[in-house]
Order: C-alpha cells, then structure tokens, then sequence
C-alpha cells in the first residue's frame, strides 16, 4: 500500500500545538508532557498528513486513567499496538481520514530519547532530511516498490537514520528538545 505523502505544511506545528491543547486539558490533572515528533514535526521533507504527537506519562497508569477522556475528544485506544509499554491512541477527522496518532511511554523509556533524537536529528541535519524525503517521493512514485508496504519499503534507512541519531546524541549534541 503507497501513503499519501505530502510537501511540508507550515500549519501542522500549529496543528500540533492546539491538539496538545486540547489533549492536555482532556488528561487533566494528569502528568503528561507532550513533543510534536515525525515528518511532520521536520520543516521541508515529504510527510503523510497525519500529526504525530509522543507522549511521557509518569506512569502507564496514568494514561489508563485518561483513555475515556481521550476518547472523549476522538482518539481511539489501541492498547500497546505491538510496542512494549506504550499507549497507543488514534484519531480520524469525521470523513474517517486519519488526523492524529498519540504515541505515550512511561518517562525514562528508550523510545522516547529515540524519537527526539531522530527528529532533532533530522532538524540538525538538513541534507539527511532530504535523503528521506526523497526516499519517501521514489516510494509513492512507485519506484523502489517490492510490493511491500510504505513503512516496511523506508525500514531500512529509517533504521540508519536511528542509528546515526542515537550516536549522535550519545556524543551530546543536540537539543533534548526544542
């Protein structure tokens, strides 16, 4: 299956801000600190139009807690979805498209340095960014297609790109977050 991927949209850091808003207060008391991650948190690479939002909870039970509230504003809840740990939450626009994906871990877990890493990284490191991108266009363009899905076709170097990001923040450089 080939995803819609489209130009960078200014609007979707916008997009990420007020989703947090609104996720923020539906979860509320509840500690949570949310970071805008993904393609669409990269400024000029191709991206599906779907936010990705990463979230760090104090405990999963924290999150537990607040599924019904999230539910409440449209997210529906997959449970872990196939990573140990995580609570995995989804959200379509009316029309059934999907808008949001809510991605939340227990602080201190290895995927949360791994996602900041890869997306600051990718801010850090325009011409890497590119090479994604451009990875991402010979795949809709159907170009490098094995028949395989979108996600298992970029695996590959998505795995180099985490890689070299987590050597790189293991050097100490880069933002922890932005």
């Amino acid at each position: 299956m080939i995803a819609l991927v489209l130009p960078h949209d200014p609007t979707w850091a916008q997009a990420f801000r007020a989703e947090a808003c609104s996720i923020m207060a539906a979860v509320a008391p509840a500690d949570l600190t949310l970071h805008h991650i993904g393609s669409t948190a990269v400024p000029g690479i191709l991206a599906k139009p779907i936010i990705d939002i990463l979230g760090e909870a104090s405990s999963p039970q924290v999150i537990d807690r607040s599924a019904s509230h999230l539910e409440a504003i449209g997210y529906e809840a997959m449970g872990a979805y196939g990573i140990e740990g995580r609570r995995y939450f989804r959200k379509n626009a009316p029309d059934g498209t999907r808008t949001h994906h809510l991605h939340v871990f227990e602080v201190g877990a290895p995927q949360i340095a791994r996602h900041l890493a890869f997306r600051d990284y990718l801010l850090a490191f325009p011409h890497r960014a590119a090479a994604y991108s451009a990875l991402k266009a010979r795949i809709v363009a159907g170009s490098v297609s094995n028949g395989a899905t979108y996600q298992d076709e970029k695996a590959a170097f998505v795995e180099e790109l985490n890689a070299e990001a987590t050597a790189w923040r293991r050097a100490g450089r880069g933002p922890i977050d932005r």
